[in-house]
């Protein structure tokens, strides 16, 4: 056992990590703080209302897996949600309009700031800072008070839920209640699917991972490290649009405070997920069960009646610590037993 630890990858020993921290995490609040967590439904809105966090997470893991970072990502949605609402409320827009409407801000966003970042060397923090600045403020110029959509069409699609047989619950007046599903968690999971064998198969994911190990290394392969940066925050920029309308058929609404924060809880999960912030490791699916940890541990705290703000904040923060010295440790251990076996290889053939 000792010894298929010590032979598997760096991402794929953080992800087993994440994976078996989540389910510990979830079975002691299903143990001690009751019925609410052993209901079926209660799982399935981390989902529910998690699906926009678990596709910008999946776009700032590529970002970071390549050695960047993207910060602009929670303005971008808040600025899709209300552009929006304006479009489907106030101009008369449709559905295929709004949709055009919220891939066009993220693909606009993606290619400005990885021009700026990949090919000017702008570094990623102050590039993507500017952009986050720069969408809560147009924002809040394309509508200044929230929009509740009454849209028909759209109203219709938000409303719509994809019911999970044989996991529904009956209530206190015998009641049966279906499990159920929104449409944003179908499109998040396909994503984090596609983006999954992307980086794991493909030649794209695997330039990924090599400019985010070592730059110079990847040029001397031959890999074009500017396009490959250039890429993956087109690729974030995109998957920011999506969770922007994925927010929006969530909440309904347009607001210039939507999306407060949702950046920072992007790279918390991403970072609980096993994804490094110096590069070249992290894996799409211990992205996504870094989400439902974070949005766990949440619920735990909530729950145990610790309702004020502040305690929540404290206990992410905590937690992301912990996982910031798990991968440290983990990686010092990679690092020394490299560096070991190097001198081994050095030292065989003199003794030899």
């Amino acid at each position: 056992m000792m010894k298929r630890i010590k032979k598997m990858s760096d991402t794929n020993l953080l992800l087993t990590i994440t994976i078996v921290v989540f389910i510990l995490m979830y079975l002691c609040a299903v143990i001690f703080l009751g019925e609410g967590f052993r209901k079926p439904q209660a799982f399935l809105n981390q989902f529910n209302n998690n699906a926009y966090l678990i596709i910008i997470a999946c776009g700032l893991s590529l970002v970071m897996i390549t050695g960047g970072i993207d910060i602009s990502v929670g303005g971008v949605i808040g600025l899709v949600s209300m552009t929006c609402a304006v479009n489907l409320d106030l101009k008369g827009g449709s559905l295929f309009t709004s949709m055009l409407i919220a891939l066009g801000i993220g693909l606009a966003f993606g290619l400005v700031q990885g021009f700026l970042v990949a090919y000017l060397d702008i570094q990623p923090f102050i590039v993507t800072l500017a952009g986050m600045f720069f969408a809560r403020g147009l924002t809040t110029i394309v509508h200044t008070n929230p929009i509740n959509v009454k849209n028909a069409d759209f109203v219709d699609l938000r409303t719509t839920q994809i019911v999970i047989p044989g996991l529904g619950t009956t209530n206190k007046h015998n009641v049966y209640i279906d499990a159920y599903i929104e449409i944003g968690v179908v499109v998040a999971l396909v994503l984090v699917l596609a983006l999954f064998f992307m980086l794991r198969w493909s030649k794209t994911g695997r330039n990924f991972y090599a400019v985010g190990g070592n730059q110079q290394s990847a040029l001397m392969l031959g890999i074009n490290v500017k396009r490959t940066k250039f890429l993956s925050y087109v690729m974030c920029g995109l998957l920011a649009g999506i969770a922007g309308y994925v927010y929006f058929m969530h909440v309904g609404s347009g607001s210039p405070s939507h999306a407060q924060g949702a950046e920072m809880n992007a790279i918390a999960s991403s970072i609980i997920g096993g994804t490094m912030l110096t590069g070249g490791v992290g894996n799409i699916i211990g992205t996504l069960f870094g989400v439902l940890s974070l949005s766990t541990i949440k619920d735990i705290v909530t729950s145990s009646g610790y309702e004020d703000p502040w305690w929540t904040g404290i206990t992410v923060a905590a937690m992301l610590c912990i996982f910031l010295v798990i991968q440290s440790v983990v990686m010092a251990k990679k690092h020394a037993k490299g560096a070991s076996d190097k001198k081994e290889k050095q030292a065989a053939p003199a003794s030899a």
